[in-house]
């Protein structure tokens, strides 16, 4: 019912920045949660941000001071900001929401874009 559609990846160089953008559409909801997800080559997938329904982040150990992730709720949008960013911060991020309709939750994730920080 509820489609996520990310963007805002690409090619950065060491010490660049990119703002990633994940905007839900479809029935009515609201947004309740969301995380942001990446998955590097080889290793599992691992939590890098979250933002709950008061405002409150967090973040993992390894983006601390240089990433940001914020939301719009009035435009159903969610923002991944990354600055400083490092070769190691390449990964496919994804963006999942959880979201309340018709007194329901659901689990919804983005299609996933590609962040590759290489010189």
């Amino acid at each position: 019912q509820v489609q996520l559609v990310e963007s805002g990846g690409g090619l950065v160089q060491p010490g660049g920045s990119l703002r990633l953008s994940c905007a839900a559409s479809g029935s009515s909801f609201t947004i309740v949660t969301v995380n942001w997800y990446r998955e590097a080559p080889g290793k599992q997938r691992g939590l890098v941000a979250s933002i709950t329904t008061v405002g409150r982040t967090t973040y993992a150990d390894s983006v601390k001071g240089r990433f940001t992730i914020s939301r719009d709720n009035a435009k159903n949008t969610v923002f991944l900001q990354m600055n400083s960013l490092k070769p190691e911060d390449t990964a496919v991020y994804y963006c999942n929401m959880i979201l309340g309709a018709s007194g329901k939750h659901y689990n919804s994730w983005g299609q996933g874009t590609q962040v590759t920080v290489s010189s």
